[in-house]
């Protein structure tokens, strides 16, 4: 019993050390793997949606993890020394009726910055099944392939007590392709959105003070700049090279909460924000019509760091009442596209 005991104990210390050694293992990338991935691809045919839908698929493991809320499973692949970028979407909207998404395009690059995009809808016309096996997890299956989406389940994550305002309105975890996670709030008295930084667990991002921008901190990855508030991180700026080349900083406005919107909460907030969508939206804020979705991009699109002292300015102006300050940190569409954005306390003087 001592013998088998004493072999027990060894089994186990050597298995805590393997996994400690695993741990602490980096997770490199080399170039070496980069240049011999590049010839790859074979015969795809990269101008049919639903070939290259189902090269992917094919390719993918068994199970796969969703992160973005959003629904997007974002992927990268090499083809006769191209880079292409893309996503599989299971849309809150239509995947229970049996419908994926699949988009690609060349990766763009500052010299080739708006590739042709290529997207197609599959379902059983194309033998493409979409399977609901829980609340937050689907399976695909075409061509002898299987492959189940774990949706990442934030239905327990919260902002702390205390930590909205009384006149804002918590409408559900952001998870960014970033890494970064955000409480997506609505000011229903000022009626602007805010991405609030989720520090209830720890970032994926180490995010540091500006020598010269007061109350402002950037993430040395990401680049997303915060503005220090009431004990609060809101999102000011995101680099706008990084939104105009589609990377996965370019900021959270494309991975609302999908799968954990309340009834009509969001919709009505989006027409309390912009009246003129009344009737023309669903609840998650896509266009009946299909165009697009409504947009929710409060934040600014930096190119240099010192862009970002006008959220100071206009936060530490005696012309702005203390009770407007959180329209200091919204930039208006009509705003978005000029050299110094105004915010919007300083639009609605």
């Amino acid at each position: 019993m001592i013998a088998r005991a004493l072999v027990a104990s060894v089994l186990l210390l050597a298995g805590a050390a393997a996994a400690a050694q695993e741990r602490d293992r980096l997770a490199l990338q080399t170039n070496e793997a980069d240049v011999a991935e590049l010839p790859g691809g074979g015969t795809l045919a990269v101008n049919d949606p639903l070939a290259v839908f189902l090269a992917v698929l094919g390719s993918l493991p068994e199970r796969v993890k969703v992160l973005p809320t959003e629904n997007y499973y974002y992927v990268r692949f090499a083809h006769n020394g191209v880079r292409y970028a893309g996503n599989i979407r299971l849309a809150a909207a239509d995947r229970d009726d049996g419908k994926v998404h699949f988009s690609f395009s060349e990766e763009p690059t500052d010299w080739n910055a708006e590739p042709d995009d290529r997207h197609g809808t599959f379902g059983t016309g194309e033998g493409v099944a979409v399977e609901r096996l829980a609340a937050l997890e689907y399976r695909l299956s075409a061509r002898g392939k299987s492959v189940s989406f774990a949706l990442n389940d934030l239905s327990k994550v919260k902002p702390p007590a205390g930590y909205l305002t009384a006149d804002e309105r918590f409408l559900g975890p952001v998870f960014d392709e970033s890494g970064i996670r955000f409480f997506f709030v609505f000011n229903t008295r000022l009626k602007v959105f805010h991405f609030l930084l989720d520090e209830s667990e720890a970032v994926a991002d180490e995010f540091v003070p500006h020598k010269t921008l007061n109350q402002t901190v950037i993430g040395k990855r990401t680049g997303f700049a915060f503005y220090l508030w009431d004990k609060r991180k809101i999102l000011i700026g995101v680099n706008e090279r990084q939104s105009r080349l589609n990377t996965a900083l370019d900021g959270p406005f494309d991975q609302l909460p999908e799968n954990f919107i309340e009834g009509d909460g969001l919709r009505d907030a989006m027409v309390a924000a912009d009246p003129g969508v009344r009737g023309k939206i669903d609840r998650f804020g896509n266009f009946i019509d299909g165009s697009a979705r409504f947009l929710v991009h409060p934040y600014m699109l930096y190119r240099e760091v010192g862009d970002l002292a006008v959220f100071h300015r206009c936060a530490a102006s005696r012309a702005v009442k203390a009770a407007d300050r959180p329209l200091c940190f919204v930039i208006p569409d009509d705003e978005a596209q000029r050299r110094n954005p105004r915010p919007l306390a300083l639009k609605r003087r």
